[in-house]
């Protein structure tokens, strides 16, 4: 046999054998979290003045939920509910104001380390508000993952350009685009990481904080939209060419087809000042009323998709209700795993419904907004949402057929109405003492911004 076809036949056969051991073991996870996305800011979800094809062909290749919801109006009790499967009002992180998550509440990373996975966060961490840096709590190598690259407090994570990150424990100089420096280290981690289960959590920062972007990037949209609003295009755009990036290194190492990819966002997009009414004038949230820190649609429905080949049906989308408390059992669930009773998860296991081999849970979902003087409550079964704002009286909303909520139907379904404001009243009851000590005070109305954090 020529020397040639030796070599190619040798490496053809290890490829083989590659793709085979990836798939005994158990599915590497790969977890994409935006920052401030909102529901309009994606081409496969409506947006026309510019194009995610990267992200939609993710989506394409897995199932698009039409109904994704977070766990939280803004950053730190939205990233420790995803974490730790638990609503804010039982994990300790109600508001950007409290501290960071208590030593007690488990996280992810740190159960499937259990199970023998390697874990890594690269992004932005803030899972509470910031402390001192010789205090270690706060830092996820402690909670969890095996490395960290980026943010370890909100306190500087809106630059889009930073000066400095943090490399493992050490505080380091730091040069270019954060996001793409968050892509480039998850590219490092599943090079070297490839040959053994991996859970990596990519927290990109994009479209939260400064509106900034690389010059190329915003030379894309210059001929189509002001300068603010293509900046902020080329946010997004180049968060798509980012989870691209990510996506190839995926394939390079044949891990495509055992990794279970999902790409969501924190909350919806903020108006906020620090976002220089870009996000106003493009409608991010379009088609919802409200924005980040408000209870209403715009504040908490947020893209969401998930690709696992052979398992997750790929060309679909469905109005199957996701929550992100959902992801800790789940994923626990796709490795093989059941989480202990003492976690106390508040999220479910929807692995089945997701597969198609059952029917959608039928729950009732919950929220809380309780910070710095804006309050508000919401509880949602099926398609109807009860949502409450400070003292005025209930209203309900049917937010499939009104996504906009534009039509209170209190009145026409008040017995539902009474049995989720019965059922809100009975999960506020369960508020533990660590959460009610962690609120802030404040004197702002709901909907009013505190800070743009």
């Amino acid at each position: 046999m020529d020397l040639n076809i030796k070599t190619l036949f040798a490496c053809c056969l290890l490829s083989l054998c590659t793709v085979a051991l990836a798939q005994q073991r158990p599915p590497n996870i790969v977890l994409i979290l935006a920052d401030d996305l909102g529901y309009g800011d994606l081409s496969c979800d409506g947006r026309s003045e510019w194009k995610t094809p990267n992200i939609d062909k993710l989506a394409s290749q897995g199932t698009l939920y039409r109904r994704w919801y977070t766990a939280s109006v803004i950053c730190a009790p939205s990233r420790a509910a995803l974490l730790t499967g638990r609503y804010s009002i039982h994990n300790g992180v109600t508001g950007n104001g409290s501290l960071d998550l208590p030593r007690g509440e488990i996280t992810l990373a740190a159960e499937l380390k259990k199970h023998g996975y390697t874990t890594a966060l690269f992004g932005k961490w803030h899972q509470g508000a910031p402390r001192p840096p010789e205090t270690e709590s706060i830092h996820p190598m402690d909670r969890g993952f095996d490395e960290f690259f980026g943010f370890r407090s909100a306190i500087h994570a809106w630059q889009k350009f930073p000066k400095e990150l943090w490399v493992g424990r050490e505080l380091k100089p730091s040069q270019g685009y954060a996001d793409a420096l968050f892509a480039d280290h998850t590219i490092d981690f599943i090079n070297h990481n490839k040959d053994k289960p991996f859970f990596v959590y990519v927290p990109f920062i994009a479209s939260h904080g400064q509106v900034e972007a690389p010059e190329e990037d915003i030379s894309e949209h210059r001929s189509k939209l002001p300068l603010l609003e293509a900046t902020y295009a080329a946010e997004v755009t180049r968060l798509d060419k980012e989870v691209a990036r990510i996506l190839k290194a995926l394939d390079d190492n044949h891990l495509t087809d055992n990794t279970i990819v999902i790409f969501t966002s924190d909350h919806g997009a903020t108006f906020e000042p620090l976002a220089k009414n870009t996000s106003i004038h493009l409608d991010s949230n379009r088609p919802f009323r409200g924005q980040k820190r408000t209870l209403w649609e715009g504040g908490i429905h947020v893209p969401g998709m998930i690709r696992w080949p052979g398992h997750i049906p790929a060309h679909a989308e469905t109005q199957t209700l996701i929550h992100n408390l959902d992801l800790f059992p789940t994923l626990l669930a796709a490795t093989g795993n059941a989480p202990f009773p003492e976690l106390k998860l508040d999220g479910s296991n929807i692995l089945p419904s997701l597969e198609g081999n059952s029917p959608p849970i039928d729950r009732t979902i919950f929220w809380e907004w309780n910070e710095g003087g804006n309050i508000q409550y919401a509880a949602m079964h099926n398609h109807l949402k009860l949502i409450i704002t400070g003292g005025n009286k209930p209203e309900l909303y049917d937010v499939v057929q009104d996504p906009e909520e534009r039509i209170d139907r209190a009145a026409e379904f008040p017995e539902e109405a009474k049995k989720l404001e019965k059922d809100l009243k009975t999960w506020l009851a369960t508020t533990t003492d660590a959460a009610k000590q962690k609120r802030s005070p404040g004197k702002k109305k709901a909907g009013h911004a505190v800070n743009d954090e």
